[in-house]
């Protein structure tokens, strides 16, 4: 019994890094720029003054221009895929439960793991309305699996009270 409660996890949680190691091959995350590099600091006698000082403050804007402009919509954009994923996943569960518990189980599982790796990217897009809806998508599904997994074959082995 402990076996198939490992099973199940251990097959929601592959299916979980599939998606995400997935989703980073097809659409491959955007490099930082390395304007630390290309500041001189040999060919300086004092590291304290003006111009390297000028020169960190010029790279340490161009990361965070480079994060606003290019990080935080791919972030989004990953959280959108992996959400997308993440709802197929569940539903598909629904889909084979009738044939493979174990299995859809682990599916769900998955579908569940991938959600919560939406929204950690999700949030990390910055974007509040992006990160509400996603949330929302998740209030929405852990409502429908609690009933549809839980509540419902629990009143379905209860006995009917008149």
């Amino acid at each position: 019994m402990i076996l198939r409660y490992i099973y199940t996890f251990f097959l929601g949680l592959l299916i979980a890094m599939f998606v995400g190691v997935g989703i980073s091959v097809f659409y491959e995350q955007p490099t930082q720029p390395n304007c630390y590099q290309q500041i001189n600091y040999e060919n300086q006698k004092d590291p304290n003054n003006t111009y390297i000082q000028q020169q960190e403050k010029l790279c340490e804007r161009t990361i965070q221009k480079w994060e606003e402009d290019t990080m935080q919509p791919y972030n989004r954009n990953v959280s959108m895929a992996a959400l997308g994923i993440a709802i197929v996943l569940v539903a598909a569960s629904f889909l084979i439960r009738t044939k493979t518990k174990v299995i859809s189980d682990g599916v769900m599982l998955g579908g569940v793991f991938t959600l919560v790796y939406s929204m950690i990217r999700g949030f990390a897009s910055t974007n509040t309305k992006y990160s509400f809806v996603v949330v929302t998508v998740a209030i929405i599904i852990a409502i429908i699996l609690g009933y549809t997994r839980i509540i419902e074959p629990r009143e379905k082995k209860s006995p009917a009270t008149k």
